[in-house]
């Protein structure tokens, strides 16, 4: 929830100085159904307990959707850097079973719960990568608080470069011939 938070406010910053985010909320994306579905996956795992057998599975599927729905969009400023932070939580959470392993510490900081629940972040016993699992913590009593990887810090950068590449003033007319903006 952390990092959908932070994406949205990063989207909507260029409103601050008066600049609308155009190029990434009128680019035509190529099949946006797959973020949309894996965004909706995700929560749907971490909510249906009776999915938690097949959970790591779904989980990894999810990374797979949007890895494709940023290829697809690669054209698009800032797509291939979401790529690559995706891309390093999804290797990691492969390679740990369908879970991004997280350190202790950046659990203890941020309050989480650490049940026995399918959890799509969590303390691993011996993982694989460490250091790309979630590692940080936005700690409590802060808002949200939650771990957070590098590749969320990589994902946060590529939807700057998408949210500023493409703005302009606002009122601004959009250029000739500009009808598929970032495209």
């Amino acid at each position: 929830m952390l990092l959908l938070a932070v994406c949205v406010l990063v989207v909507l910053s260029p409103l601050i100085i008066g600049r609308w985010p155009a190029g990434l909320l009128m680019h035509r994306w190529r099949l946006p159904v797959l973020v949309w579905a894996s965004l909706v996956l995700q929560v749907v795992i971490m909510q249906v307990e009776a999915l938690h057998g097949i959970a790591p599975v779904l989980h990894i599927l999810t990374y797979v959707a949007a890895g494709t729905f940023l290829w697809l969009n690669r054209a698009m400023p800032g797509a291939l850097v979401v790529g690559v932070g995706a891309l390093s939580n999804g290797v990691t959470i492969a390679l740990n079973g369908g879970v991004l392993p997280a350190r202790p510490g950046a659990v203890s900081a941020a309050g989480l719960d650490t049940g026995d629940e399918f959890a799509n972040s969590a303390v691993v016993q011996d993982p694989v990568l460490p250091w790309l699992g979630d590692v940080f913590a936005w700690p409590e009593p802060l808002p949200l608080a939650n771990t957070f990887s590098v590749g969320d810090v990589i994902i946060v950068v590529g939807v700057i470069v998408a949210a500023w590449a493409g703005s302009r003033r606002i009122g601004a007319r959009a250029p000739e011939g500009s009808e598929r903006i970032g495209a």
